[in-house]
């Protein structure tokens, strides 16, 4: 083989996959840009703004749940405090009944008594007194009366029934164990007799 022949003969060329891809993507790349291209401006602007409206919303939305979320958590926090104590005082109430049926034991018979007796009674009273406006005005602990009321499961358990023509609904005639509300909430019913209509002779 002489050398005019070896100069002119030329090595088989085989591309790479990088070459075949820059190919294939430069063959590609018009078509995806004719596609781009056929939004008119305006159409462009407006998909961006119903875009943007979107985000808005989500983000409205976003700020409102964390609002609500943010609300409720105070909220818990401030009733855990107002009622923080109420294993406490619900510990304190019998005491206080207690005073109330020596103060009622007392008085049924301090006719009979000497005036020491109505001294002492009179002491046992401001004592009681004192402690229940104490509880109340420091802590929100409140006694309710309920004699005469209607009666309310709410606020009243039925321990006694009685029918009577003088009632029209269900009333309660006696506190037989006082009810207690701490603040809004009512954290020991009143134990009551119940008058309730007699409807045989009405």
């Amino acid at each position: 083989m002489s050398r005019h022949e070896s100069q002119n003969e030329q090595p088989d060329v085989v591309p790479s996959e990088e070459g075949l891809s820059q190919a294939d993507n430069g063959a590609a790349e018009p078509g995806v840009n004719e596609q781009e291209n056929t939004a008119t401006p305006e159409e462009k602007i407006t998909e961006l703004e119903i875009r943007l409206a979107d985000k808005h919303d989500q983000l409205l939305r976003k700020a409102a749940e964390f609002e609500n979320f943010r609300k409720r958590i105070n909220q818990e926090k401030i009733s855990a405090i107002e009622y923080a104590n109420q294993s406490l005082l619900l510990d304190i109430i019998p005491v206080i009944d207690d005073f109330e049926r020596a103060i009622q034991a007392g008085e049924s018979g301090i006719q009979t008594c000497s005036a020491e007796y109505t001294s002492f009674l009179e002491g046992i009273k401001m004592i009681e007194k004192r402690l229940v406006n104490q509880l109340e005005s420091k802590w929100g602990l409140k006694r309710f009366n309920s004699a005469g009321e209607l009666f309310d499961p709410n606020l009243h358990e039925a321990l006694m029934m009685e029918k009577s023509p003088d009632v029209n609904e269900a009333t309660v005639q006696d506190d037989l164990i006082k009810g207690y509300m701490l603040k809004e909430r009512v954290i020991r019913a009143a134990k009551v007799k119940v008058l309730m209509p007699d409807t045989e002779k009405a």
